[in-house]
């Protein structure tokens, strides 16, 4: 694996060192003025939210609130190979290769649960050894959508897919040097997906 920065070259070893940051800024340029909501969803709510920008003007920006949260799983043979499911997108409109991943049964459920829950479920696999990688926001920009992502080691068969009737998810176990080559050729569009492997790829 070769990483390099716009300026220089870059070790490849620092890649997987864990360091600690700090957060850069505190301050505020735009407050909330107030929020309506617009329509109510079965998942996720439509709000639009009157906002102050620092020129004193108002401006609406939209928000949806995700009501539940979310978990998903990085699973990883003994061998090293990943586990990656396949379905269909209606945003996208077309089929994507991505973790297991899905919503909590309701804002309460410990997202550990809820990782095995679709390890299980869409795979038919499960593991020992789990643990967690990171907690991300989905879309920063306009939606609240939490996941917490865990990764799955040393993960074997138990039975067969527990889907529901509106899932149709193929699975595939894949080379790491493949799954980073969907990575890089932008074939993997998933956001969540792309930090849980690369997350992953730290702790094997």
């Amino acid at each position: 694996m070769s990483l390099k920065l716009a300026v220089g070259s870059y070790d490849p070893a620092a890649f997987f060192v864990r360091r600690e940051v700090t957060d850069m800024s505190s301050e505020e340029h735009v407050t909330r003025k107030s929020r309506t909501l617009i329509h109510a969803g079965t998942i996720i709510d439509y709000y639009q939210d009157e906002m102050l920008l620092p020129n004193g003007n108002t401006e609406i920006w939209d928000f949806v609130k995700h009501r539940k949260g979310a978990a998903c799983i990085v699973p990883i043979t003994k061998d090293g190979k990943i586990l990656l499911v396949r379905q269909f997108r209606p945003a996208l409109e077309r089929y994507t290769w991505e973790i297991p991943a899905g919503q909590k049964d309701s804002v309460g459920e410990d997202p550990l649960q809820c990782a095995k829950r679709e390890l299980r479920e869409e795979t038919g696999y499960d593991s020992d050894h789990i643990e967690k990688l990171l907690s991300l926001q989905s879309t920063v920009a306009f939606c609240n959508e939490a996941i917490d992502v865990y990764l799955a080691k040393d993960i074997y068969p138990v039975g067969t897919q527990q889907l529901d009737d509106a899932e149709a998810i193929d699975c595939k176990l894949w080379e790491i040097e493949d799954v980073l080559a969907l990575i890089d050729s932008g074939k993997m569009e998933d956001g969540k997906t792309i930090a849980g492997i690369l997350a992953a790829l730290r702790r094997i």
